[in-house]
C-alpha cells in the first residue's frame, strides 16, 4: 500500500503529539565508577550533583601531597600571579613598593586571597567552571570540525578562511578556515582542537588584528604566535609580544632539533597554530600538566611552581567558560569526560571565597534556616551572575555561615546537609523558629474516598504555639490522589497511595494511606444484534467503564434459555428459533447494563454456503480481508452460496459491487427475502468502518483511549490489532502507527 512522504510526516507527528505514553526504557550501565569514592569528603558532594546531570562524565582525584599554606606560599610570589590593574584592592597585592606596579602594561600583582580562591578546586566543582580540570588530549571520539567552530563563535575567527602576510609584505590566501588549522593542529600533536580554540580565543581573541598574529609588528614582520608562547611580562611597551615575536622567530635560542619540532619559525598562521599546539603538548599536557589548571598552577612538575604557562589568575577561570559554552553549543556536554582534580593536605574547611564578594555584606553566622520556596538555586557567589551548583526544595534545612546584611538584595551563605556550601537568596530563606512543630496527627473520616470526590485532611499541630506553623502536603502517587496545600484530598483513580504532611521547619511529619475507589459507570459489549441459526455458538465480549473500575465483575442473562442458552463467561448456543434478549449487568450496580437481541433462524447446511480458505469465519465475524481487494465484488468472488447476499455497511446502507467493506459491514444471508444469517465483517485496524487503515483511525481509536469518544461495539473489536482477550491501547495504537508506515502490516 502507497502512503504519500508527507501523509508518513503527518502520522509521525501525530503520534510524538499524541503517543507519548509509549516510552522504551533506556538501560544505563551498572556497577560503572565515576572515580566519586576517591576524593575527600568536602569534594563530594559537588561531584555527585555532577555526576547526576551527567551520568558520562568521570572525576579523577589528583593527590598532590602538598601542604596547602606551603603551596599558596609558593604560588603568592611577586609577578607570579597577575590580575588587571582596575581590579578592588581585595584582588591586588598591597604591599607597599608592590602595590599597583605594572608587571606587564596593565597588569598587577595578585593578593594572596585571589590566589587562594583561584587554587581551590572546591570553588570551581559547577558545571561551568569544572572544565578547567578537564583532560586535554586529543580525542578522535569528541573532537570534530563543528565543534571547533561553535567554539570560535563570537570572533573574528569564525567561519573564517586563513590568510596571512609574508615577511615581504605579500598576503597569502589559503582556501582553508581557522577551524581546519586548528583541527590540523589538534590531530598532529595530539592535543584537543578545543582546548587549542578555547586557548587562541583566551590569548588573541576575538579580534583578527591582535598584535601577535597580525604579522605587521615592528621588526617581526611576517611571524605568528597564537598562544603568546614565550611572552614573558616586559616593562617595555608591548614588551610580552615582542617577547612572544622572538620566540616565534628563532625559539629564543633554542636549538636546531626544538625549532624543527616546534615548527619554527611560525612564519605562516598554519606552521604557528601546529606548531604552538605541538608546544602546548609537548611543553605541558604531556608533561603530566593535561588541565588548564594545571598549566596555571604547576602541582604536579618536578620542579613546582616555575613550569607555568600563563600569569593571568583568572586564566583558568575565564577558560573553563570558553570550553563550556563551545561543548554546549555543540550539544557535546553529556559525552564522556574525565576530570582531573588536584587536593592538597590541609585544606581550609571552607574555601576561600573570590575577592569580588563583600566581605562587610556578611556577618558571620550559626542559624539553622529551612527554604521556604520550591526549585531555588544555590549559587557560587551572591548574585545570579554566578554559576548554580545544585537546587534546593521547599522544607529543605541548611546553616547559614555567613548572613547576608545592609540593603538592597542580600544573599546567605548556607552549608546544605550534604556539605555543599553556597549562596542563597535571603528571599527563599526562614529561620527555624525556637518553638517548632513537635508532633503532627493526620486523619480522615473514612480513607476510602470516590474517584472524582474531595475530602479535607483532619490535621492537629502540636505544641499548641506551632499550630500555625507552616506545613507541607503530598502525595506519593499524585496519579491516583492529589492533596493541595490546604490538605483537600482528590481522587484520580483507583488505588492506593500514601499521603504526608510534613513540618516546613524540620522533619517531623505524618503520614496516611487513602485508597481512591473508581465506581462503574457503564458497560459496553461488543454486539448488540446478533443473528445466529440452530447449533450455533457466539461470544459476547463486555467490558465495565472505566477501565480502572474497582469491580469488573459482570452478569449475563438470557430471557429465552430455551431458544439461547448463556453461560457465565457470556458464550451463547442457539437451541431453536425465535428471538432472546441478552442482558449484560455490573455485578456492582445492577441498574448499569446494555442489552444484545439474538434471533436463531433455521440451521443453513454446509452445502449451501462456502467461504473460500483466506477467510476467517468465526461464528458469525469474518475477518482475513485482503485490505487492498475490498470491494463488494472481490468478497462476493471468495462466497459460493445460491443464496441471496445482500451487503451493507455499519450504518445499514446497502453496498454496490464497487463499494468498500469495511468494520462493521454486513453479510445478510437470504432465502426468499427471509433473513438465515448475518455475518459481521472485520477489518483489523479500520476503526471508523470505511475500510481503510490510515491516520483517522489512529485518530478514533486515539481519541476512544483518552476517553474524549467512545467506539461502538465492533470497532473497539476491529482496534484490537492484537486481537487479545482486553480492550484496545496504546499499544494498538502503536501498531496501526508502524502499519500505515510500512514497518509491520497488521495480520487479518
Amino acid at each position: 500500500m502507497s502512503i504519500l512522504k508527507d501523509k508518513k510526516t503527518y502520522i509521525v507527528l501525530f503520534i510524538i503529539l499524541f503517543l507519548g505514553c509509549i516510552i522504551f526504557a533506556v538501560v544505563n550501565g551498572e556497577g560503572r565508577s565515576n572515580g566519586i569514592e576517591d576524593f575527600p569528603e568536602s569534594y563530594k558532594p559537588y561531584l555527585e550533583e555532577l555526576a547526576t546531570k551527567h551520568p558520562n562524565w568521570k572525576f579523577t582525584a589528583l593527590y598532590t601531597n602538598l601542604d596547602w599554606n606551603y603551596v599558596i606560599d609558593n604560588e603568592n610570589e611577586f609577578g607570579k600571579n597577575l590580575v588587571p590593574k582596575n581590579y578592588s584592592d581585595r584582588w591586588k597585592n598591597t604591599k607597599p613598593g608592590e602595590y599597583n606596579v605594572e608587571v606587564d602594561a596593565g597588569w598587577v600583582d595578585s593578593s594572596r586571597q585571589a590566589v587562594e580562591f583561584c587554587m581551590d578546586p572546591r570553588n570551581f566543582l559547577n558545571e561551568v567552571r569544572i572544565f578547567q580540570f578537564e583532560g586535554l588530549s586529543f580525542s578522535e571520539q569528541t573532537n570534530n570540525l563543528d565543534g571547533v567552530e561553535k567554539i570560535l563563535y563570537g570572533t573574528e575567527f569564525y567561519n573564517t578562511k586563513v590568510s596571512y602576510v609574508t615577511s615581504t609584505g605579500q598576503t597569502i590566501n589559503m582556501s582553508e578556515k581557522y577551524s581546519d588549522l586548528i583541527l590540523r593542529g589538534g590531530q598532529t600533536s595530539k592535543v584537543s582542537p578545543y582546548h587549542l580554540a578555547s586557548r587562541i580565543k583566551q590569548e588573541v581573541g576575538p579580534f583578527l588584528s591582535h598584535a601577535s598574529i597580525s604579522g605587521t609588528v615592528s621588526g617581526f614582520e611576517g611571524l605568528y604566535n597564537f598562544y603568546n608562547i614565550g611572552a614573558t611580562s616586559s616593562s617595555e611597551p608591548m614588551g610580552a609580544i615582542k617577547n612572544g615575536l622572538q620566540y616565534a622567530k628563532d625559539g629564543k635560542g633554542a636549538s636546531e632539533a626544538t625549532k624543527t619540532k616546534f615548527l619554527i619559525p611560525w612564519n605562516t598562521k598554519e606552521r604557528a597554530i601546529t606548531g604552538g599546539a605541538i608546544f602546548i603538548g609537548d611543553s605541558y599536557i604531556n608533561q603530566g600538566q593535561d588541565t588548564v589548571y594545571l598549566q596555571k598552577f604547576d602541582v604536579t612538575g618536578s620542579s613546582l611552581f616555575w613550569h607555568q604557562y600563563m600569569t593571568n589568575v583568572l586564566a583558568p577561570y575565564s577558560e573553563s567558560k570558553s570550553i563550556y559554552t563551545g561543548y554546549k553549543k555543540s550539544n557535546l556536554l553529556d559525552i564522556p569526560m574525565n576530570f582531573i582534580i588536584p587536593i592538597y593536605n590541609n585544606m581550609p574547611d571552607i574555601p576561600t571565597q573570590s575577592p569580588s564578594i563583600e566581605p562587610s555584606n556578611f556577618t558571620d553566622d550559626n542559624t539553622k534556616v529551612y527554604c521556604n520556596a520550591t526549585n531555588v538555586n544555590v549559587r557560587t557567589g551572591p548574585s545570579t551572575s554566578y554559576e548554580v551548583i545544585t537546587m534546593v526544595q521547599e522544607g529543605n534545612q541548611m546553616t547559614r555561615i555567613k548572613k547576608g546584611v545592609g540593603t538592597g538584595d542580600r544573599w546567605d551563605m548556607v552549608r546544605l546537609s550534604n556539605g555543599i556550601i553556597g549562596y542563597i537568596s535571603q528571599n527563599y530563606v526562614t529561620e527555624v523558629p525556637p518553638v517548632q512543630i513537635e508532633n503532627i496527627e493526620m486523619s480522615l473520616d473514612n480513607n476510602v474516598i470516590q474517584k472524582g470526590e474531595t475530602k479535607k485532611l483532619n490535621i492537629k499541630i502540636s505544641p499548641e504555639e506551632a499550630k500555625d506553623h507552616k506545613v507541607i502536603y503530598s502525595s506519593s502517587n499524585p496519579n491516583i490522589v492529589t492533596v493541595d496545600s490546604d490538605g483537600n484530598l482528590r481522587g484520580i483513580t483507583s488505588g492506593k497511595a500514601t499521603i504526608t504532611v510534613k513540618a516546613e521547619e524540620n522533619d517531623v511529619q505524618a503520614t496516611l494511606e487513602v485508597e481512591v475507589y473508581s465506581k462503574v459507570t457503564d458497560i459496553l459489549i461488543d454486539n448488540d444484534d446478533v443473528y445466529m441459526q440452530v447449533g450455533d455458538t457466539f461470544k459476547i465480549n463486555a467490558y465495565v467503564e472505566p477501565d480502572d473500575a474497582n469491580e469488573k465483575g459482570i452478569i449475563f442473562e438470557s430471557n429465552k434459555q430455551d431458544t439461547v442458552t448463556l453461560d457465565e463467561h457470556g458464550n451463547l448456543e442457539a437451541k431453536q428459533e425465535g428471538t432472546a434478549i441478552i442482558t449484560v449487568k455490573s455485578k456492582e450496580n445492577e441498574e448499569i447494563k446494555k442489552e444484545c437481541k439474538v434471533t436463531v433462524v433455521r440451521k443453513m447446511e454446509d452445502s449451501e454456503i462456502h467461504f473460500d480458505s483466506s477467510l476467517n469465519v468465526d461464528s458469525l465475524e469474518i475477518s482475513g480481508i485482503n485490505y487492498d481487494k475490498n470491494k463488494v465484488s472481490d468478497l462476493k468472488d471468495l462466497i459460493t452460496t445460491d443464496l441471496e447476499l445482500e451487503f451493507v455497511n455499519y450504518k445499514g446502507e446497502t453496498l454496490g459491487d464497487n463499494d468498500i467493506v469495511g468494520t462493521g459491514s454486513k453479510i445478510l444471508v437470504k432465502e426468499n427475502g427471509i433473513l438465515l444469517r448475518e455475518y459481521t465483517i472485520i477489518v483489523y485496524g479500520d476503526s471508523n468502518g470505511d475500510g481503510k487503515i490510515n491516520s483517522v483511525d489512529l485518530l478514533v481509536l486515539q481519541r476512544h483511549i483518552l476517553e474524549l469518544q467512545k467506539l461502538d461495539s465492533i470497532f473497539m473489536k476491529a482496534s484490537n490489532v492484537r486481537k487479545t482477550s482486553s480492550k484496545p491501547s496504546s499499544v494498538d495504537l502503536l501498531l496501526i502507527q508502524r502499519h500505515i508506515l510500512g514497518l509491520q502490516e497488521i495480520e487479518q
